[in-house]
């Protein structure tokens, strides 16, 4: 079962350590099949119950999985592999259209804003004690949830989108249960669903979203939780429309029960309308970032859901970090008065480079998806060979094995930094790379 390898340790943090060490060498691979606990425990010598507390160890760390009476096995993507390492590196010469960044120029300067928070901060030093949000920034983002139709409910302050959404997870949800993520989906966050030991359940998305009957199927299968992308989907630049909205909420409404994450890290940089699901189910959380609009390095995004699972994530926050920095939020705050950010001209920007790459494709026949945001999803015939050929052709672009689970392959464009002028080439590249599977749909 294990091969040459035998696992040690007469405590659980032993035996779980001895298949951590496993995993990580290469000496347990994706999808071993790990003995019976009673099996292990009568050649170790020690309880079944130490057994599987090591086991519930592994889980909660991503490191196996658990299929009832088949038994536990390594994990096919072990937490500690991150699908950020799935990448290209670009050699002198060649353009990096993998990263996914906002454009520099596109962002707006900060003096002002953090000259802003430091002279509030002079009048009055923030201190212990005092309230994790900022009333102002309270106010505003509020404000803005209101007037996208967002239901009420508190306003939180996090490290970024993937810490709001860990934190909603971790709140309602135990190592085992299933989530429902779009596919394919933003890589990091599927690394966190792994890392949680929570089971993705792959739901298609096109154009507008999630499809519908997938998500009725991943509902039917028992997911507990649905992870959601409202604009700039990350890699496929979809955008939920009107009519999806409509019908993913007539899905969820069957089950109330079931947790609801929006991630709208399009905010700000994306000028579609925002159509929520946010109150389709009784637990919900939505969740607008700073950073592709006012620049990644803020790491400042707000949250807002139902009053319990903010309570329980605030709640924890305290006992770890206790608050995001409140010189941030002031800068944000004045960021946001100060207008700095065109939306509709940072959206026109980034729209009018997508766009444009997308019919240079067209017309060399490839199909190709970029709705919304600053990415273009181009399906190919062989992933590694399109990475490798686009690379000789001078262009680094991102493996689209970062961001899918069952999806076909395809690879994952960034027009940021790009110029018309650039687009004939990298379309030219992507043409010869893509391969005669092309007409393919992502969804």
């Amino acid at each position: 079962m294990l091969g040459e390898y035998r696992i040690q340790g007469r405590r659980a943090a032993d035996i779980s350590a001895s298949v951590e060490r496993a995993v990580g060498s290469g000496e347990l691979g994706p999808g071993q099949l790990l003995p019976p606990m009673r099996e292990l425990a009568t050649e170790l010598g020690v309880n079944p119950n130490t057994v599987a507390a090591a086991y519930r160890t592994l889980r909660e760390r991503g490191v196996i999985e658990t299929a009832g009476r088949r038994g536990s096995r390594v994990r096919e993507r072990p937490a500690s592999t991150s699908r950020g390492s799935i990448r290209v590196e670009a050699p002198p010469g060649v353009r990096d259209v993998s990263a996914g960044n906002p454009d520099p120029a596109l962002l707006p300067k900060l003096d002002h804003a953090l000259a802003a928070a430091a002279r509030r901060h002079a009048e009055r030093p923030g201190m212990y004690g005092e309230a994790a949000v900022d009333p102002e920034f309270a106010r505003l983002a509020r404000a803005a949830l209101d007037a996208d139709g967002v239901p009420d409910g508190p306003v939180a302050v996090m490290s970024g989108s993937l810490d709001a959404i860990e934190r909603v997870l971790a709140a309602h949800l135990r190592p085992g249960d299933a989530v429902a993520v779009e596919d394919p989906s933003w890589g990091s966050l599927l690394d966190l669903v792994s890392a949680l030991g929570l089971r993705p359940v792959p739901v298609g998305v096109d154009d507008e979203g999630p499809l519908p009957g997938d998500l009725e199927r991943a509902l039917r299968d028992g997911v507990r939780a649905v992870v959601v992308t409202d604009r700039a989907q990350n890699p496929t630049g979809a955008a939920v429309s009107a009519p999806r909205a409509a019908r993913l909420r007539e899905v969820l409404g069957a089950r109330p029960g079931v947790l609801v994450i929006e991630d709208d890290h399009g905010h700000h940089f994306v000028d579609l309308p925002l159509h929520p699901l946010a109150g389709a189910t009784d637990s919900w959380a939505l969740v607008r970032s700073t950073a592709k609009a006012y620049g990644p390095d803020l790491r400042l995004a707000v949250l807002t859901g139902d009053a319990v699972t903010v309570d329980r994530v605030t709640g924890r926050q305290r006992l770890g970090p206790g608050w995001v920095s409140r010189l941030l939020q002031l800068a944000v705050v004045d960021l946001w008065t100060s207008r700095a950010v065109d939306v509709a001209a940072v959206s026109r920007a980034y729209g009018e480079l997508r766009d444009a790459l997308v019919r240079a494709l067209a017309e060399r026949g490839v199909r190709a998806y970029g709705r919304s945001g600053m990415n273009v999803w181009v399906p190919v015939a062989d992933e590694t060979s399109a990475v490798a050929g686009l690379l000789h052709a001078g262009w680094a672009v991102a493996p689209g094995a970062r961001f899918r689970v069952a999806t076909p392959a395809a690879v994952r464009v960034t027009v940021s930094g790009l110029t018309v002028g650039d687009l004939a080439s990298l379309a030219d590249a992507l043409a010869a790379a893509a391969g005669p599977a092309t007409a393919r749909s992502y969804g």
